[in-house]
């Protein structure tokens, strides 16, 4: 099932700025916030001998000294605004329901890190993460795959299952498909996703929404074929 979304719905579940599981997924977790800080530190540092050195005056300084020590704190919202941009640019999009074809994990490369070993010969480092990897379609053939970082909860997903994204697209009839967001199955209330894309909140309510029109709709279907009978 495919549902065209008003651009109006569309800005409400991938919003300008920040959500809060947006901001947590920038904020990192405690080495990155210690970053953070370090950067923070640092630019003070280096904007305050910078002042010094060209005599500026000490409002502008003490300014750009704050901004600059704040960085742990609007840094995520100024990254999640950034990445949320490159989804809002799209002009069309629309509601999916499908289903999951096939589930497996996968090891993937991170990154890498180059050492010296004992020898002091030169050695490259791979950093991998288990991922999990859900394959979905629906009855008119489109298909597309979803990985996210693999989860405990990831152990109760099942081929067969329910699944929901919205699709972006710069085609009118979302012929061709650009971006997807992350997944959500609301058999198990569970989302499945590298970056938390939507305003999850918003879409659940677009969910139970489309869901209670289906049920009208059929129920409505099969009143009038039995009158009919």
């Amino acid at each position: 099932m495919l549902v065209p979304i008003t651009r109006e719905k569309f800005e409400q579940l991938i919003p300008f700025t920040a959500t809060i599981e947006q901001y947590r997924y920038y904020a990192g977790d405690w080495p990155d916030f210690l970053r953070k800080l370090l950067i923070s530190f640092v630019g003070v540092v280096v904007i305050w001998l910078l002042g010094e050195i060209t005599n500026s005056s000490g409002a502008t300084i003490s300014l750009f000294c704050v901004i600059a020590g704040l960085y742990w704190l609007w840094s995520p919202v100024y990254w999640a605004t950034r990445r949320n941009s490159t989804y809002r640019r799209f002009p069309y999009s629309g509601f999916w329901r499908g289903r999951v074809l096939e589930v497996f994990v996968s090891e993937e490369l991170v990154s890498t890190e180059e050492s010296v070993d004992e020898k002091g010969e030169l050695i490259i480092i791979e950093n991998r993460e288990r991922r999990i990897n859900l394959q979905v379609g629906d009855k008119t053939g489109f298909e597309v795959q979803i990985q996210a970082p693999l989860r405990r909860l990831h152990r109760n997903l099942k081929t067969g299952q329910v699944v929901e994204l919205l699709l972006l697209s710069k085609d009118p009839d979302l012929a061709r498909i650009s971006k997807i967001s992350d997944a959500y199955l609301p058999q198990l209330d569970l989302w499945v996703s590298n970056y938390p894309v939507l305003r999850r909140d918003v879409f659940v309510e677009v969910s139970q929404e489309l869901r209670r029109s289906n049920r009208t709709q059929k129920a409505r279907a099969s009143r009038q074929s039995y009158a009919r009978y």
